[in-house]
């Protein structure tokens, strides 16, 4: 799961299917995988709202709010959901300040509310940054080392000082971090190596790309099903992409801030 800026999105795809051939098959995966994530939103709201006390509902429908978020093509229905999941989370972590994924979750939606925005997303970035940096310090193994992971799309996707707090120095550091605690996971490779093109450093995007060829086999029999199914579509386009950008000139476009 991952997040960006300018967004925020979720790791996830099916199982060893095919990318689809065509657009129209790619829209029928792409209403499948949001039917899932609205069930999920659905069920997640419900076992909160019969268990109010539950803290862990409380997170765990905050990072359903944030799965779903991603689908809706109207702002202000994304917004809507993201806010529902800022709220839920912020409740975990006023009752909890040492609950990981409330930190987590609640970075994450606000990943989501500040992609609706045409003004006003920056504002919201020092909050992500605090979020994740809690989240990491509680618990940095948190859905594949994911509070590093969107730290360094953060640094990397934000403009730099004194607009924000963009940092080629800092988004190298927690790219390469994620990418350390959890070598397994795609999207860590994937952001790293989309960092090495927008800076320029094709040799090391082509080798980041070599290490992520090994290991994608494996991920694919190990992340699967209905949950993973929108990852695989957007790591797959990324993977094809990135390989082709790895041999051009430099390009200088990033990623949209996460899932993984």
């Amino acid at each position: 799961m991952a997040v960006c800026l300018i967004g925020a999105a979720r790791a996830t795809a099916g199982d060893e299917a095919p990318r689809p051939a065509s657009r129209e098959g790619e829209k029928a995966a792409l209403a499948q995988f949001a039917r899932h994530a609205e069930a999920a939103f659905i069920a997640a709201r419900e076992r909160a709202a019969a268990h109010a006390d539950d803290l862990e509902a409380a997170w765990q429908f905050g990072r359903a709010c944030f799965d779903w978020a991603d689908f809706p093509a109207a702002k202000a229905r994304r917004a809507e959901i993201a806010n529902l999941g800022i709220a839920a989370c912020r409740r975990v972590v006023s009752a909890d300040t040492n609950s990981a994924p409330g930190h987590y979750y609640l970075a994450m939606n606000l990943a989501q509310l500040a992609q609706t925005k045409s003004l006003g997303a920056l504002e919201i970035v020092t909050q992500m940054e605090r979020e994740f940096t809690r989240a990491k310090g509680l618990d940095p193994a948190l859905d594949y080392a994911g509070a590093e992971r969107n730290l360094g799309l953060l640094y990397l996707e934000a403009p730099g000082w004194p607009v924000s707090i963009g940092s080629h120095a800092k988004a190298r550091e927690h790219l390469h971090a994620a990418v350390e605690r959890a070598p397994e996971y795609p999207e860590n490779h994937l952001n790293l190596i989309t960092a090495y093109v927008k800076w320029g450093d094709r040799a090391a995007a082509r080798k980041e790309l070599e290490v992520l060829d090994h290991l994608w086999a494996q991920a694919r029999a190990t992340l699967t099903g209905d949950a993973w199914g929108s990852a695989w579509l957007d790591w797959e386009d990324r993977r094809r992409k990135l390989t082709e950008e790895a041999k051009e000139t430099p390009a200088t476009t990033g990623h949209r801030l996460g899932r993984p």
